[in-house]
């Protein structure tokens, strides 16, 4: 999730716990706490696929962040006659407090799309990814923050801010209930969709679309055929249309020979798109993460190789490439949110290329650019 949405968590955790005893205090010391996993991205690993499949890491493994509030733990213990509350806060609710600060950063993180490593160094175990909320969601934040609101109230008593800061916690948390069970309902439909298409047997990521949970993105893939979805909680019995387009999975063992591409599997596991670009100097491998973004702009493209010859030669470093996209959907998605019509053919930002087929007859257009 974004820095504020996990400083206003740790902020708010701050208060339910330590609230009676540090007042607004615990709120500040809650949010830095909260914060503190992210400074992972101030760590230059020298390769742009090691940056982006290192970030949420090691410091967002719950058994370093276990150790750590341990550590914490001790040090305020000691440190606690300075502040003149060591008779009124035990060492186990120094614990508690800098335990939940930590662990729900990466918690909170992994019902998001990108992946993050809650078991490392257990590298044998991909990236926990279990997408409920968008990485910017309003109304998961604003809850918080508004909770937090109350909270610093200049007439709050300690009390009321530690009630405040729990009922933000208890809101929060049914919200994420709630797009659980909106993400069950998507992937019903969803798969009544890939039948039609015999791609029932594919594999499928669901994930809501950018700002909302009203509205959520099917990824599908099988073989070469990458299938592509909207479903909003508001289309009715609207049904599904489902995108066709195809991954160029012919360069997939190419990829996968090299240390890039299998970091990357790893990291996206089948969610990812193959190419070759040619400019004047190379004919270079491309690998998109099609799970990041939206179809015909997708943030992590990675230049992994270049021809030479007769084969693939790994380019060290490998280099991370601009979005290709010109156009940006926003606005429509938006409108889509409300509403199935019109239609939003995610293939207009997709290079011609790339279209395999479509089950809607409104895209097919869109399409073959008439």
């Amino acid at each position: 999730m974004d820095s504020l949405t996990q400083a206003a968590l740790g902020a708010a955790l701050g208060g339910a716990t330590l609230g009676r005893q540090l007042g607004r205090k615990s709120l500040l010391a809650g949010a830095v706490v909260g914060s503190l996993p992210d400074l992972d991205v101030l760590i230059d690993y020298g390769d742009a696929v090691a940056n982006v499949t290192y970030h949420r890491g090691f410091s967002h493994s719950l058994f370093v962040l276990t150790a750590v509030s341990l550590a914490l733990a001790f040090a305020a213990t000691r440190l606690g006659k300075r502040w003149a509350v060591t008779a009124t806060i035990p060492a186990l609710r120094w614990w508690l407090f800098f335990w939940l600060c930590l662990v729900t950063h990466p918690l909170l993180d992994s019902l998001t799309t990108y992946g993050t490593q809650l078991w490392w160094p257990l590298e044998v175990v991909a990236p926990s990814a279990t997408p409920l909320v968008f990485i910017i969601d309003p109304v998961y934040t604003l809850v918080l923050l508004g909770a937090l609101g109350v909270a610093l109230w200049p007439s709050t008593t300690r009390s009321a801010l530690q009630l405040a800061a729990s009922a933000g916690l208890i809101i929060s948390s049914l919200y994420l209930l709630a797009a659980m069970g909106a993400k069950s309902w998507v992937e019903l439909r969803a798969q009544a969709a890939l039948e039609r298409i015999d791609m029932a047997s594919a594999q499928v990521l669901v994930q809501p679309a950018p700002f909302s949970t009203l509205l959520w993105r099917v990824t599908a893939i099988k073989g070469d055929r990458h299938a592509e979805m909207l479903i909003g909680l508001l289309d009715g019995d609207t049904q599904p249309q489902v995108e066709l387009f195809q991954r160029g999975a012919a360069l997939e063992k190419a990829a996968t020979s090299l240390a890039s591409g299998q970091r990357l599997e790893w990291f996206a596991g089948p969610f990812l798109r193959y190419e070759t670009l040619t400019t004047e100097d190379d004919t270079l491998l491309i690998a998109t993460d099609l799970r990041l973004g939206f179809p015909g702009f997708h943030p992590f493209r990675f230049a992994l190789a270049r021809w030479r010859g007769d084969r693939w030669v790994a380019l060290s470093p490998s280099r991370q490439l601009p979005m290709s996209a010109q156009q940006r959907p926003l606005g429509r998605l938006l409108a889509r949110i409300i509403s199935p019509q019109p239609r939003l053919c995610m293939g207009d930002y997709v290079a011609p290329r790339w279209h395999l087929a479509t089950d809607t007859a409104v895209c097919a257009v869109h399409h073959s650019g008439q």
